[in-house]
């Protein structure tokens, strides 16, 4: 019997904790938009959650995104600017409701973990079996006649010193060639003073580059609403960036309560955060 929209959504999420606990016991950094993808690999997306809306986010993938703020209700999942983090409550959460039935009520009862529940470890590697050492047979001693004529043999000479060998040259690591620009070219511009809305060729939208971070930054206040902008780079379309850093992806979106607010992106990842 095929899933409920419901039951889809709510597997989700908890792959999203489940995606955040493996990286805690692999030490390995997954973005945003890497951890709603991973959860969408896992339990995909069916006809209706594939349709492409006006934004062009998948219907699923917005609702997802949007969904992610109950585990942070929860307390399960804090939405840092270095990016997402599970608790110690959510690592706990994938235990205390491990089938997909009790984390659906749990989340939306507001359920609270089992204080006696245990934070759960990483799975065991399986030890790779090693081969038995072969015994080698012991060396025949050598014939009379052999050893005799080793005897008589003149000493060799001593082996010439060995030239030290050359060192190795390590090729230097290659680094992030950054662009000569990044603009914030979206539908607030003109807040800005650009003459006009998504233009990304005006000096008033250029953000400006930390060389200490590797980041690039723009404060603006803003007035309270809802704003739609993307990344473009080098003052033009041919290379711009929007959700989840995706090349020519859908808009990000920004519900403002209004005042100051800082934009950060990071060339590396290509996405962008605010504070």
């Amino acid at each position: 019997m095929a899933k409920s929209t419901v039951e889809k959504s709510s597997a989700r999420l908890k792959t999203v904790l489940d995606v955040l606990a493996e990286g805690t016991w692999s030490e390995k950094s997954l973005n945003a938009g890497e951890i709603l993808a991973e959860a969408i690999v896992r339990v995909p997306l069916d006809e209706r959650e594939s349709e492409l809306l006006s934004g062009g986010i998948p219907r699923g993938h917005k609702s997802l995104t949007t969904e992610t703020a109950k585990l942070v209700k929860a307390g399960w999942l804090v939405k840092g600017r270095s990016g997402w983090t599970i608790t110690d409550d959510g690592l706990r959460a994938t235990v205390a409701f491990a089938k997909p039935d009790e984390f659906a009520s749990a989340l939306a009862e507001g359920t609270p973990v089992p204080a006696d529940t245990p934070l759960p470890t990483a799975p065991a590697k399986k030890a790779v079996a090693r081969k038995p050492a072969v015994k080698k047979a012991p060396a025949a001693e050598k014939a009379p006649a052999a050893k005799a004529a080793a005897e008589k043999a003149p000493a060799a000479k001593a082996a010439a010193p060995k030239k030290a060998a050359a060192p190795k040259v390590t090729a230097a690591v290659e680094k992030l060639e950054q662009p000569s620009a990044v603009a914030i070219a979206g539908d607030f511009n003109t807040i800005l003073g650009a003459p006009e809305d998504w233009a990304p060729q005006y000096d008033e939208v250029q953000m400006k580059f930390n060389s200490r971070r590797k980041v690039w930054t723009i404060a603006a206040t803003l007035p309270a609403g809802f704003y739609t902008y993307k990344i473009a780079l080098n003052r033009s379309w041919d290379e711009n960036y929007g959700a989840f850093g995706a090349r020519d992806g859908a808009n990000h979106e920004l519900n403002h309560d209004g005042g100051k607010i800082t934009f950060t992106y990071d060339h590396a990842t290509r996405d962008i955060v605010t504070a």
